[in-house]
């Protein structure tokens, strides 16, 4: 995505000097977005709009996600703004309906009225079908499918305006809406043509945003929690894709499957600010600070104190959903990400060819089964491999493990506990995570310096 500067000058009280064509260009993209999901009032556009009413309405759509709240049309804000998502508002009072509105019959019916010529049409009757039977397991809902006439969720492919006065714009940005139960427009879920539709992750999975919009036609609104399937930003994801969340605000409308069905629902996203956060593994990649945590990362850039929280699959569908370590080689530029017994490169935010390969073809035994932590030493060449109470040197410059090792973790780094959950090193320090403690560790003097709890990397 285009790396977007922070604009103060944009929600001045006025205009210090005359703004740039970019300025303008943020300025009336952000009007647009606020004006459709969060009931900025309608006015004069750009410099003349109310600061007090942007602002307020800035601030609004920042506490909805869960980022800085500052009131300013910030990096960060631009950036969620540009994202790919739902077209339905995230603010409740904001919607053409009333909140809690349900089906009043448990028998749901349903008709696709086209199709789209991005993918068969058993695939695209599949990813319907698919979608909904994600809500009738938590609930005692039935879908039942009708051919004709006038069902209560009528499905359709459309582009541009499509009838309902309420267009769609192009490719990227608005994916899909639909509509909450009731008459007329009721429940109806209407898919942008002008998308590329497919069944995997090469671009906007059907099935994924069908779940989303078929929430909707249920009832459901839009979730702050990044985790949910009804978080309105669009992300990949090969999990169950309700969380708590979803779970929770579904039966709330309908109650629960009477059959007792079991359903594992996915974990909501994690908080940075929890003071027992832990993380699972912690990186550079080109300036850039990720650290993983269950099925998410966060991305720490130099220029922005908020951290983006985003699903891995959402960025790399082909590596496994959960992290155990990673470190990046900036002199060959590469990121390598342990998952079990196996790892991937990293070039930029793209996959190598080749991989992903054993583990062990660093010189690892067999009998270690997964690396905890990981971590480039740029002043030696070295790369330390952290699993369980050991540790490994391995040579980058001679692709090989140093002599001498596994070393004890407890005996080389004292005041150190003996496992270590994530590594990173900068400028001559190492910082270890285990649990929810931080150790800052002189590389040189070989001692502890300071204790923090993990979340002070976020600031909190």
């Amino acid at each position: 995505m285009t790396t977007l500067f922070l604009l103060l000058l944009l929600v001045a009280p006025s205009w210090a000097h005359p703004p740039s064509s970019r300025d303008v260009d943020d300025r009336l993209l952000a009007e647009k977005y606020l004006r459709r999901f969060y009931r900025l009032p309608p006015g004069l556009q750009g410099r003349q709009t109310s600061s007090g009413a942007f602002e307020t309405q800035i601030k609004e759509m920042q506490s909805f996600f869960n980022i800085k709240v500052t009131g300013n049309l910030d990096e960060n804000t631009l950036e969620i703004m540009n994202q790919a998502r739902c077209g339905v508002p995230d603010i409740g009072e904001y919607n053409h309906f009333p909140r809690d509105l349900k089906w009043e019959n448990n028998v749901v019916t349903f008709r696709i009225l086209n199709y789209t010529p991005d993918l068969k049409k058993p695939d695209v009757d599949r990813a319907i079908r698919k979608a909904l039977n994600i809500w009738a397991a938590v609930t005692p809902l039935i879908f039942q499918r009708l051919h004709h006439g006038n069902a209560d969720i009528m499905i359709s492919f459309g582009s541009k305006e499509h009838g309902d006065h309420n267009p769609f714009d192009g490719p990227d940005g608005l994916l899909a809406h639909a509509y909450p139960p009731g008459q007329g427009l009721g429940g109806d879920t209407h898919f942008d043509e002008d998308e590329h539709w497919t069944k995997d992750s090469s671009a906007y999975n059907l099935f994924i945003v069908a779940a989303h919009e078929l929430g909707h036609a249920l009832g459901m609104s839009h979730s702050g929690d990044a985790g949910a399937l009804m978080y309105p930003i669009y992300m990949y994801t090969t999990d169950f894709p309700l969380s708590e969340d979803d779970i929770e605000g579904i039966q709330a409308l309908y109650g629960p499957n009477p059959d007792h069905k079991k359903v594992k629902p996915r974990p909501d996203a994690p908080d940075k600010c929890d003071p027992m956060l832990s993380v699972d593994a912690v990186t550079e990649l080109r300036g850039e600070t990720m650290i993983f945590k269950d099925r998410f990362y966060w991305r720490l850039r130099p220029q922005s104190v908020e951290p983006e929280q985003t699903l891995i699959k959402s960025t790399w569908p082909s590596i496994p959903k959960k992290v155990d370590a990673a470190y990046e080689n900036p002199e060959k530029d590469l990121v390598i990400i342990f998952s079990g017994i196996k790892m991937w490169a990293l070039n930029g935010y793209d996959l190598v060819d080749g991989y992903p390969k054993y583990i062990h073809k660093l010189g690892l035994p067999k009998t270690v089964r997964k690396v905890d932590a990981a971590v480039h030493i740029s002043d030696t060449g070295k790369t330390l491999l952290f699993s369980e109470e050991h540790y490994w040197s391995y040579d980058e410059a001679a692709g090989t493990m140093d002599t001498g090792y596994p070393r004890s973790i407890e005996e080389d780094f004292p005041g150190m506990d003996d496992e270590v959950d994530a590594a990173a090193y900068r400028h001559g320090f190492l910082y270890f995570f285990h649990d929810h403690v931080q150790y800052e560790y002189s590389y040189t003097s070989r001692k502890v310096l300071r204790i923090m709890r993990i979340n002070s990397i976020f600031n909190c």
